[in-house]
């Protein structure tokens, strides 16, 4: 068994951490709200690489939401990026079906929290957080994946 904890992947975790919080707090006006595409969660697609991006992107998730955003935010986005980075991951052999994991996460933990928040419409909060979240996956995501695919020697 390989050991995960090396300097190597704790480096790799940190580093994917600054940029998905400095992404976020770059781009905050996009970032949050009832209707957001955050550009960072392109990054969710990184467990499809390496293992080693399922910390760094609840970490990066959580420091963005504690600079920009409210309690629940910290809690329930960050449980989001967190539980859609291990599912990428287990589903990384397919990354079609991987990269839909932030989209269903995220759209049904922060959609109910935008809801419960701000009220409105449930459905149309889940629909606008997954309508974000599917646009920076599959358009920004996958080729994200792609081009760092064909970096030789970039993640392994």
């Amino acid at each position: 068994m390989k050991k995960f904890f090396t300097v190597k992947n704790l480096c790799l975790s940190g580093i994917i951490a600054a940029l998905y919080a400095g992404l976020t707090v770059l781009l905050q006006a996009i970032s949050f709200g009832p209707v957001q595409i955050r550009v960072s969660e392109a990054m969710t697609l990184l467990p499809l690489l390496t293992p080693a991006a399922i910390p760094g992107l609840a970490i990066g998730c959580f420091v963005a939401n504690l600079l920009c955003s409210v309690w629940q935010d910290w809690i329930f986005g960050t449980l989001a990026t967190l539980l859609a980075a291990l599912l990428t991951y287990g589903l990384r052999k397919n990354a079609y079906l991987a990269a839909l994991m932030p989209v269903l996460c995220n759209g049904l933990i922060i959609g109910p929290m935008l809801y419960i928040m701000y009220g409105g419409s449930l459905v149309i909060n889940i629909l606008t957080v997954a309508g974000g979240e599917l646009v920076a996956c599959y358009a920004l995501g996958l080729p994200l994946i792609r081009a760092l695919e064909k970096t030789p020697g970039l993640y392994r």
